[in-house]
């Protein structure tokens, strides 16, 4: 094996530079006024930013991995789980609910201590149907290594490049039982600060056959949200990782096969963390005019299928609307979908693009 973090004799004794003050510092202030500036605002408006992120948050860490969720239904689940209302709800799958769930439970109730049931509830939600694509996995319990070392590998088969290797099977009762004893401990840490160790240390103990990046990034959200008092999230940590996923593969393996000396990850996790916040004051923007476009509106009297629509095109439809795609978005008939279309022209809440033909196309006038 080679020379990984967790196998040096003082691990895990992590330490970092006194230098990451300064970023944490600013960090903690754009945090500060992010919070600030969603508090100001109404329950309703707190609502639908924290439902935004909390589903970009589920989507990306999910993408990060490679599995595509319905953004929809992932949306619709955490709605209904919350209790708010978005109208027509899309039906989920046991693996959106699973991760939803888990989600849920580490910001909603994140000043409980997190222990080993609750990691492997976790888990057991992730994989509802105890398989991993097509290969069946221990769910609920540390991986066991039957099939042999736990590796994080890329390439094709017989040709792979192994980026780490986990410690072996039979250290991971008393890993996992010091890692919780410090995340429930009340040492004198910068909380920001702990979510980068909390991330960096369980993704490195890689306790089970899969899923250790969606349940660290889960953990790292659970001490963010400690960090600021509150259950509701205003901004995607997962979402801009997804981002800047190269970034991350490679920081994490130049930190697991360095030495405890972490500071390159803290201050990349710090960095990441100021432009997910960043990313976040652009998203609230996008929350106060949707929430305006709904004020303007609402005494309009509107089915269902268009207020769904009209959801997607606020939350950043791709490419142009046409009647075809309002008919599969609103599964309805085409007729259907071109009298929903003309009865919101005729109020002025869409308007045709120009062009014409099979290519016609509508938009919101406050988005065209």
């Amino acid at each position: 094996m080679a020379g990984y973090i967790h196998l040096l004799p003082d691990w895990p004794q992590f330490r970092w530079d006194a230098r990451l003050a300064e970023p944490l510092a600013a960090l903690r202030h754009r945090q500060g006024r992010l919070i600030g500036a969603m508090e100001a605002l109404g329950l309703s408006h707190r609502q639908q930013a924290s439902l935004a992120n909390l589903t970009s948050d589920v989507v990306k860490t999910s993408e990060i991995e490679g599995e595509k969720l319905d953004p929809e239904a992932v949306r619709s689940s955490l709605a209904r789980r919350l209790g708010i209302d978005i109208g027509a709800l899309r039906p989920a799958d046991r693996h959106v609910e699973g991760i939803v769930e888990m989600t849920l439970d580490a910001t909603t109730h994140y000043s409980r201590p997190l222990d080993i049931e609750r990691l492997f509830a976790w888990h057991a939600a992730l994989f509802p149907t105890g398989r991993s694509g097509l290969s069946k996995i221990r769910v609920g319990a540390w991986r066991d290594d039957a099939l042999g070392p736990m590796q994080v590998v890329s390439g094709p088969i017989s040709r792979e490049t192994v980026h780490y290797e986990a410690p072996e099977a039979r250290r991971l009762p008393a890993e996992m039982a010091a890692f919780v004893e410090w995340f429930n401990g009340a040492e004198p840490l910068d909380p920001v600060l702990k979510a980068a160790l909390a991330h960096l240390w369980f993704v490195t103990v890689h306790p089970f056959d899969d899923g250790n990046g969606r349940i660290a990034r889960a953990i790292a959200d659970m001490q963010l949200a400690r960090s600021e008092g509150a259950a509701q999230r205003f901004y995607s940590m997962s979402a801009q990782i997804r981002d800047e996923r190269k970034a991350y593969y490679d920081i994490l393996e130049r930190t697991q096969k360095g030495s405890l000396d972490v500071t390159p990850w803290m201050d990349w996790f710090l960095g990441c963390l100021g432009r997910a916040i960043e990313r976040a004051r652009g998203e609230l923007e996008k929350v106060l005019a949707k929430a305006h476009f709904w004020d303007r509106i609402r005494t309009a009297p509107l089915h269902e299928r268009q207020r769904l629509v009209l959801n997607r095109l606020l939350d950043g439809f791709e490419g142009k609307l046409t009647t075809a795609k309002w008919a599969k978005l609103a599964h309805c008939s085409h007729d259907t979908a071109l009298r929903d279309i003309q009865d919101l022209m005729q109020r002025g809440i869409l308007s045709q693009n120009p062009g014409g033909g099979r290519s016609t196309s509508y938009t919101l006038p406050e988005v065209a």
